[in-house]
This record gives C-alpha cells, sequence and structure tokens, in this order.
C-alpha cells in the first residue's frame, strides 16, 4: 500500500488528497519506485488549478520530479534494478504519470542513475530546473563567451539554474529581481549583474552593462506590462524565450520596437528537450558534467514533510522562495 496525493477538482491547495492505494506491478517499461524526496514545481500549482499547458483529467495526481529507491522493474526494462538509487526527470504527461506518492511507477525512459555526490533532497531539485534552461540556452539560442543574457525572475529554482549555465558556458548572466532584498543572494548565486526592475530603469541598466548592445537572449518566465521593456532591452535580432505566465495581466507586444529590433519571440517548454530521447541524453550528460564538476549546484530555498503537501503549495504560491521548494519522505 502507498499514499498518494490526488485532486478530483480543481481549486486552491485544499483540494489536495491523501489517497491509500494498492500500487500495481510495473509494466513492461515501467519502473517502480519508494521515494525519498519530491521536487516541487510551478507547473504542479497550475496543473493543480487546471491552468496548465493541457486540461487536467479528473481524478489526477501530480508531480514531476522525485529521487528514490527502484522497487520492481517492468519485465523488458534494462539498465536498472531493485535496490538502484534513482531520479525522476519531467518527460511526461500528468495525465499519466505522477510522483506525488510514497511509492510510484514512471516509465523508465524518465529515470536516471542517482548522482552519487547528491542527497536524495538535492536529486529532488535538480531536473526541471536545469534541463529547463539547458534546452533554451545551450541546446537551442547555444549561448557563449559575449553573450549576456537577461533572466527575469531570477530567484526562481529555474532562473537560478539559468544564472548557473549561462555562467557553464561562457556568458554573462543579468539577473532580474523585483526590488534589491535578494541582490547579494543573487551575486553569491552567480549573476554577473543584479536589475532591481522596481529601482531603476531596466533598458537604462541593461544598456549599461552591454556597453550599448542589448542582451542577446531574455528568458522569460512572467510576461505582463513589463514585457515591453525586455524587447527594449535585447540587442539587435536577440531572442526571448517565453516558458512561463507569472502574470495574469495582459502582455503588450510593442510593435514598432519589434519591427526596429526584429527580434524572434519563442515559446519554449522543457519537452522540447526531455521529450526526445536524444535531446534527453544529451541533456543528461551536460548536466551531470557540471554537477560532477562543481558548475552546476543544487539550490533548495526550504524542505517539508510530505504530510504538509497543501501547506507547500500555498508557500509556492505566495512566490517568496528563492530557490527550489522540496518535500522529503
Amino acid at each position: 500500500m502507498s499514499r498518494v496525493i490526488k485532486f478530483t477538482k480543481a481549486g486552491g491547495p485544499e483540494v489536495l488528497e491523501f489517497v491509500e492505494t494498492t500500487v500495481p506491478a510495473p509494466g513492461p517499461t515501467e519502473v517502480r519506485i519508494k521515494v525519498k524526496a519530491i521536487g516541487i514545481n510551478r507547473a504542479e500549482s497550475m496543473w493543480r488549478t487546471d491552468k496548465y499547458v493541457e486540461p487536467v483529467k479528473f481524478p489526477a495526481g501530480l508531480g514531476y520530479e522525485a529521487a528514490g529507491i527502484v522497487d520492481a522493474v517492468g519485465s523488458d526494462v534494462t539498465g536498472f534494478a531493485v535496490g538502484d538509487e534513482v531520479n525522476v526527470i519531467p518527460s511526461f504527461s500528468m495525465n499519466q504519470y505522477f510522483t506525488y506518492g510514497e511509492v510510484i511507477t514512471v516509465p523508465v525512459y524518465a529515470v536516471v542513475t542517482h548522482p552519487k555526490s547528491l542527497s536524495f533532497a538535492q536529486a529532488a531539485s535538480v531536473w526541471m530546473m536545469f534541463m529547463t534552461a539547458y534546452g533554451a540556452l545551450i541546446e537551442d539560442a547555444k549561448v557563449g563567451k559575449g553573450d549576456f543574457v537577461l533572466v527575469p525572475a531570477a530567484s526562481s529554482s529555474v532562473g537560478l539554474a539559468a544564472i548557473q549555465i549561462a555562467n557553464y558556458a561562457g556568458a554573462t548572466p543579468i539577473a532580474l529581481t523585483r526590488t534589491s532584498a535578494k541582490k547579494k543572494q543573487l551575486l553569491e548565486a552567480g549573476a554577473a549583474h543584479v536589475i532591481a526592475t522596481e529601482e531603476v530603469d531596466l533598458v537604462q541598466e541593461v544598456m549599461r552593462i552591454t556597453d550599448g548592445k542589448g542582451a542577446r537572449v531574455v528568458f522569460e518566465p512572467v510576461g505582463g506590462p513589463n514585457f515591453p521593456k525586455l524587447i527594449s532591452a535585447l540587442a539587435f535580432q536577440g531572442i526571448v524565450y517565453i516558458y512561463g505566465a507569472l502574470s495574469e495581466s495582459v502582455t503588450p507586444l510593442p510593435l514598432l520596437e519589434m519591427i526596429a529590433k526584429m527580434p524572434t519571440i519563442k515559446g519554449y517548454s522543457i519537452w522540447l528537450t526531455s521529450g526526445d530521447e536524444t535531446r534527453r541524453k544529451a541533456a543528461v550528460k551536460y548536466i551531470l558534467k557540471g554537477l560532477e564538476s562543481g558548475a552546476l549546484k543544487p539550490i533548495i530555498d526550504r524542505t517539508f514533510k510530505f504530510d504538509d503537501m497543501a501547506e507547500v503549495h500555498r508557500y509556492l504560491e505566495n512566490n517568496g522562495q528563492f530557490g527550489k521548494i522540496v518535500v522529503t519522505m
């Protein structure tokens, strides 16, 4: 028997319910895992409210990331055995699989060997953040020396991952945050520059830092009324990757500025990378190398207990964290 978390209707954190269930034997290409830690993501909050990129099928589970120990393997599974320490990477629909449970079953393609240098809590935190940033900045934009990368919402887990990956690739990360309260933390986390957008002129600061050239890449999870400023802060023919929609306000497009700058604006999702076997393996190799070298480091804001999952979601939605929220068993 295992306790898993389900919800039967969209709503606030109070809709999350603990359900006692028998976990079936894994299918031919599945792995069953006894969970030690779960990484918490904004996507799961959006999923709970049925405001995600696909509609929820009720009753629903949720969760993309976990770390734990293999409990059973399917008949066609090779490379993993009972007792192995493993991680789950986001590469499936939450309508099919989920990680909020004491014992879970996931597809083998979503399972990777646990990095020996990390605790279970650390390992549960790294895959969504680093693979999301890797796919846009390395796989697509191919950032490198001489490139400036603007990182809005920089204190989020993915924002911090983008800072680290930009540094790892030789680019210069510019962290954006609303006030100076987290400036010291962001500099310590690797940001070359920090701009408090409610305290100074964003565009002027970016142009000062880049000697008037602007940033080649913006890695944007917010949208909303400040979006035109990001276009103004771009270099000529720069790229904006939109991977989130934290702002609930309308996102205007500055048409004349876009004609002048000729930017590329791309909707972006981790699934471009994690949903393709070749790309996924390349990303895992890159991230593991970065973790082993110390260039990439998990940053955990706070850990909670599994019993407190409703409180976890309330904390997530307060937007005050610096780094990843993790739940431990």
